[in-house]
């Protein structure tokens, strides 16, 4: 008799989980003001009539990674959550998005670290944490700041992998200072024949001395050949394993993860007091075996893998942790059963990093106005305009109309005769009427332009209303917002309070008052 016994299958423990961090975006109000009674929640503002929050889970799929931890404010959540099970890609994907919230205000926010301590005990392994704003670059996958991180979290102890980006060359802004300004690049030193992080420069230390960088000689003799620029933004997207966490709650006093927590964690590496101190805590390789088992059942295609070369060092990806070691110079425990002193002297606890160069593709943090502004403008670069195929939408777009081939023009707006549209993004149930001009704007959904209006360099927001022959340039408008006919405007940003303060009578005071007077005489 045949046995048909099976033996039971082994569940291989979830390697990564991707954690997305969603704030509110006060760099981008009025855009990210409320529209009317609803909050307009950050991660939905579209960069070329997508959601910014589509970009950063699109990365993650792509890398292999099953699960999301999404993290909001309370108020925003019912939004994305719609969105994320509704309307996005992602609801029909394999990602399993866990959305969770946290209570704060646009005028009381919450630093990452806090949010990080809060949610720690949903986070059980390494992770992966990303900001919803981060545009990737197409040559820059996810999969390589994973596989980085594998191969050094193996062979030597590092800690966390860090992506850093060049900040595009100075050009002349399309958006007016009122605005606010790009993202400041950050001063950082780090080695590049290992690729590792050193050094972050922070406001405290621009503070005490805004021209020079205090490095200790002990660094500077270990890593002889340390570069440094001043051109790099941080992407604010780590690889981390699950033990920083455990850092991160005994360094309370720490509220800023780039400000604050990683500066700090990139000195435990050399600085032997920190290293003392939280070395058992950032470096037991008690789960050395536990680290090595999802690099043979990887979320990555390790076949692939290992016939190309891994991150910047040119080993093979089948190479074992130990012989890896070896190959770059580092001490690597005999045994993963050691003794935790002398696991944490053979951790380096290094931070890496990973440096992508502007030649090389483009990337952005859509964190402030300008930055989504230039968002917009380069993805209808990339994209050639032709009129819709349907014919319910094809009849929206009045064959007099003008539309350039580098514009976007979303489902169902309707475009009428002798209008002009120019290198401008224009989003889903708008409705624009008879001889508009429109040149290098951002319209997001439901905006209605009467006949004649001019815009120019301008962002509107979500149902944002302008009367005819109204003159708008380099302004923006808080969802919600109506501007009245004739009226013009010149590099304003442009929200509902000072709408309401205009609309307002202003003789209603004294009125007030005369019925004030004419009650006491009365009484008299």
């Amino acid at each position: 008799m045949m046995d048909f016994s099976v033996d039971p299958v082994q569940s291989v423990p979830r390697e990564f989980l991707a954690v997305i961090l969603a704030g509110f975006g006060n760099e981008l109000l009025p855009l990210t003001g409320d529209v009317g009674d609803a909050p307009f929640p950050k991660a939905l503002l579209p960069i070329s009539n997508r959601p910014m929050v589509d970009y950063a889970l699109a990365w993650v799929e792509q890398s292999g990674i099953k699960d999301v931890l999404l993290i909001c404010p309370s108020s925003h959540r019912p939004s994305i959550s719609h969105y994320i099970h509704s309307e996005s890609p992602v609801s029909s994907s394999s990602l399993r998005v866990d959305i969770q919230s946290f209570d704060e205000t646009q005028e009381l926010s919450v630093g990452t670290c806090s949010i990080l301590r809060h949610f720690s005990s949903r986070i059980q392994e390494d992770f992966v944490l990303l900001p919803c704003d981060f545009i990737p670059p197409q040559a820059l996958p996810l999969s390589k700041l994973l596989n980085k991180f594998r191969s050094e979290a193996t062979s030597d102890g590092t800690i966390a992998t860090s992506c850093w980006f060049e900040s595009p060359k100075s050009e002349k802004s399309a958006a007016p200072d009122e605005w606010g300004s790009y993202s400041q690049s950050v001063p950082i030193v780090w080695d590049d024949s290992t690729g590792t992080l050193l050094y972050i420069d922070t406001l405290d230390n621009t503070d005490k001395n805004g021209e020079e960088l205090e490095l200790r000689m002990n660094l500077l003799s270990r890593y002889p050949r340390a570069k440094l620029s001043s051109r790099l933004q941080d992407s604010h997207v780590y690889v981390c394993r699950r033990e920083v966490l455990d850092a991160l709650q005994r360094k309370t006093e720490l509220d800023s993860l780039r400000e604050d927590f990683l500066p700090w964690l990139c000195k435990v590496h050399y600085q032997a007091t920190k290293r003392l101190k939280y070395g058992r805590v950032l470096g037991s390789f008690s789960n050395f075996a536990a680290r090595t088992t999802p690099m043979r059942h990887s979320t990555l295609h390790t076949i692939n893998i290992a016939k190309t070369k891994v991150s910047a060092y040119n080993y093979s990806a089948t190479s074992s942790p130990v012989q890896l070691g070896r190959e770059l110079g580092y001490s690597v425990p005999p045994s993963p059963t050691g003794s935790d002193n002398v696991c944490m002297e053979t951790s380096s606890l290094r931070v890496g990093v990973i440096i992508h160069r502007e030649e090389d593709g483009y990337c952005v943090r859509t964190n402030n106005l300008p930055a989504y502004l230039e968002a917009n403008r380069h993805f209808i670069n990339d994209t050639s305009y032709t009129l819709p195929v349907d014919p319910q939408k094809r009849a929206l777009i009045d064959a007099k109309a003008s539309i350039s081939s580098d514009s976007t023009i979303g489902d169902f707006t309707k475009v009428d005769e002798k209008t002009t549209i120019k290198k401008s993004v224009v989003g889903k149930h708008c409705i624009i009427g008879k001889m508009v001009k429109i040149v290098g704007c951002v319209l997001l959904d439901h905006c209605v332009v009467s006949d004649g209006a001019k815009l120019e360099g301008s962002i509107l927001g979500r149902n944002t209303r302008v009367g005819s022959k109204a003159e708008l340039v380099r302004c923006i408008t808080q969802g919600g917002y109506e501007v009245k006919g004739n009226e013009s405007y010149r590099n304003e940003k442009l929200d509902i309070s000072d709408w309401g303060e205009e609309t307002e009578d202003p003789n209603e005071d004294d009125e007030d008052e005369d019925e004030d007077e004419s009650d006491d005489e009365a009484a008299e």
